[in-house]
């Protein structure tokens, strides 16, 4: 994540319930107009005649095919005595009310209806925590505001960002804000259940449905009725479950597998990856449609290494109960450390740390080790093809600084002097340079 991105958040929607502020984008996905964007404002005509707001030329296509109107509850489509008729999620639609993100087909040409991207300045957060979720950078402070705004609605969210960065914490603090607080909150671990069993684990299955079904099972939607379903790991999900997830977000219903009665269900949903889904519909590994229904709140949770500032607000967290004091040095260490595991990275060296001490009946955590991992300089060198040997060399000058600094401070415990010793450099030079880098607090 950038600079810019830490100091501004975007969401692709406004913070009404009803949707009704939302600016919508038709964009044509096949067909002779593929590409093609139009704005939807009160209403759209579309159809193979002249005189439509949206001129389609395919063949299945009538002449005055639909009209989209926007309605105080989403976009209201009205087929038009098409031949072939305007589906959504493969049923026909003579006329019916559907929400931002729906994907219809006119003839064969398939279209959605996409929130437009907006953004939305949005001012940090007075709060220094939302729920159990902690930090005092300005990164987390503006996710905070976003999400004490957005937690009292029905708005799907959607949290992104590297495993351990707090996502299910976050989740959790959303849930307890909103008016669902007393109600079911089912979780569902996308990559932890097995293909055979995700669709049963999230709609539940009749009894004799498949090999082992020997009894009806409730799904998360149907558990979670009136309350909130959490999908975990919502990247994981195989693709040929999306379109059944993908009517449950846009028609709230959904059949059991092995089932012929539809069920409605009135849940909340809240979604997580550390995947860039983005990305992963460009790839092809993940549905537009169902990427666009989710992404009604999109929230990218920033890594530890890029709020440092919120690396000692946390400590004190995880430390406060225990009964033991970290010294100077073993909080120097924690700062200086990069964290690739994020927050739940810092919670077990944190644990660990503590456990060692009281086993050697110590009341302060004085000495921190960190998890061995692979060779840090595997891989360090990837030279791009164009750029000259002079600029090739000053951006692995900076990263050699950086990854040796971070290296001998954290061979001696974040001891600047010590480190500074076994170096045979001025202290002061090497202090510098772990503050250039962001290695040391800036109140030490």
């Amino acid at each position: 994540m950038s600079g810019s991105d830490i100091d501004r958040i975007e969401t692709r929607a406004a913070f009404s319930p009803s949707g009704s502020s939302l600016a919508i984008q038709v964009t044509i996905l096949s067909g002779s107009k593929k590409g093609a964007m139009h704005a939807l404002n009160d209403k759209v005509r579309i159809g193979k005649a002249p005189d439509n707001d949206i001129v389609l030329g395919d063949d299945t296509v009538s002449r005055h095919h639909c009209e989209l109107v926007r309605v105080t509850d989403g976009i209201l489509i009205r087929d038009l005595g098409s031949t072939n008729g305007t589906r959504v999620s493969g049923a026909r639609v003579q006329e019916g009310t559907f929400p931002p993100g729906t994907v219809l087909k006119v003839g064969e040409v398939e279209i959605a209806l996409r929130p437009a991207p907006q953004r939305l300045d949005v001012l940090p957060s007075d709060k220094n925590s939302f729920g159990p979720a902690i930090g005092h950078s300005v990164a987390m402070r503006t996710i905070f505001a976003l999400l004490e705004r957005i937690a009292p609605t029905d708005a799907t969210v959607l949290l992104e960002g590297e495993t351990g960065t707090g996502k299910d914490v976050l989740a959790r603090a959303i849930v307890q804000a909103s008016k669902r607080a007393q109600k079911p909150f089912v979780v569902v671990d996308c990559g932890a259940v097995s293909y055979s069993l995700i669709e049963s684990e999230l709609f539940g299955h009749e009894r004799g449905a498949f090999t082992g079904a020997i009894a009806t099972r409730q799904g998360a939607f149907e558990l979670a009725d009136g309350g909130t379903v959490f999908l975990d790991e919502i990247g994981e999900l195989p693709l040929d479950v999306q379109p059944k997830l993908l009517r449950v977000l846009e028609m709230r219903e959904f059949r059991r597998v092995g089932g012929n009665k539809t069920i409605h269900t009135d849940v909340r949903v809240i979604a997580a990856t550390k995947r860039d889904l983005a990305r992963e519909v460009a790839a092809g590994k993940f549905r537009e449609d169902v990427y666009f229904r989710l992404a009604v709140v999109p929230v990218n949770v920033p890594p530890l290494r890029m709020r440092r500032e919120d690396i000692r607000p946390l400590v004190e967290s995880f430390v406060k109960g225990s009964g033991l004091t970290l010294s100077a040095e073993a909080v120097d260490s924690l700062l200086a450390h990069d964290w690739p595991g994020n927050i739940r990275e810092l919670r077990n060296v944190l644990e660990r740390a503590i456990y060692m001490a009281r086993g050697s009946g110590s009341g302060e955590v004085g000495v921190i080790s960190f998890p061995v991992s692979g060779n840090a300089g595997d891989g360090f060198f990837q030279f791009e093809a164009g750029a000259s040997y002079r600029d090739t060399r000053a951006k692995y000058d900076a990263e050699f600084e950086t990854r040796y600094v971070k290296w001998l401070l954290g061979r001696h415990g974040g001891n600047v002097s010590a480190a500074a010793r076994e170096a045979r450099m001025d202290r002061k030079h090497l202090y510098d340079m772990a503050k250039k880098h962001g290695l040391r607090d800036n109140d030490s």
